[in-house]
């Protein structure tokens, strides 16, 4: 399949050097800046614009990786083309791009992503969601040569995935850069608790999260608590961010 890419972020990157290995020709790399356009261009083998008049119309399908609030004026723009566009994002709804035209769908990889950071794509989990039964089984079809876990998921149900991931991963990473911070003003070293860190989504992946809760919280600890506020009292917001985790872990206990 011959292949656009709008976009040469982190997911526009890894999407594009997948879709490159399956053995699809990825046609350009569109960025705003040419810089970043030829970059992510060179290793997959496509040529760089960035400039969309300069969109190349023999491809199969455009795959719009960029800012949320920027996929509405591109997709616009290349609905001339009468081409597939398929957007990326997770909590973007599929009528963002059927409001142009119905020749639409959605290609969201769930899972973080980092340019410089390789992955093996085949288990990033691929959401599709076609503007018609026809598009969803050629999607279903794309996906599957880069991916082993291909889901149809709707707008709503992909919404809630996206919530869901930034529960999983953004926020968990934020706790990793406060614990970095507390060790740091401390002279303590991170890397004394990475082995903690692994344990812990180690025993995540293996059970439910809730069956393996640990820490003061859960068993209630006041003491150890109350110490713990006095450490935060001279930060008032990292204090409120330990008091509405804790009170949710004793909440989540107490249902069982």
């Amino acid at each position: 399949m011959r292949i656009t890419i709008i976009g040469s972020g982190n997911v526009a990157t890894h999407i594009g050097a997948a879709l490159k290995n399956a053995g699809h020709r990825i046609v350009q790399v569109y960025s705003r800046d040419m810089q970043n356009a030829a970059i992510l261009a060179y290793h997959i083998k496509a040529e760089p614009i960035d400039d969309l008049n300069n969109v190349d119309p023999d491809t199969d399908v455009f795959i719009v990786s960029v800012k949320d609030d920027a996929i509405p004026a591109i997709v616009q723009r290349l609905t001339f083309y009468q081409k597939l566009i398929l957007h990326t994002s997770g909590a973007t709804s599929l009528q963002t791009i059927t409001e142009h035209t119905a020749n639409a769908g959605v290609f969201y990889p769930l899972q973080t992503f980092t340019k410089t950071k390789e992955l093996n794509f085949w288990d990033v989990p691929l959401c599709i969601e076609g503007a018609s039964a026809e598009i969803t089984k050629q999607l279903r079809e794309l996906a599957s040569t880069i991916s082993n876990n291909v889901y149809e998921v709707d707008s709503d149900g992909r919404k809630i995935l996206h919530l869901a991931a930034v529960f999983a991963c953004n926020f968990p990473n934020y706790l990793y850069s406060i614990a970095q911070n507390l060790l740091e003003q401390n002279q303590l070293e991170f890397n004394m608790i990475r082995p903690l860190i692994a344990e812990t989504a180690d025993k995540a992946l293996q059970s439910f999260p809730a069956t393996v809760q640990t820490g003061p919280a859960v068993r209630n600890d006041v003491s150890t608590m109350d110490k713990h506020r006095q450490l935060l009292s001279g930060n008032p917001m990292m204090q409120q961010i330990y008091e509405v985790l804790s009170q949710g872990i004793i909440k989540m206990d107490k249902k069982g």
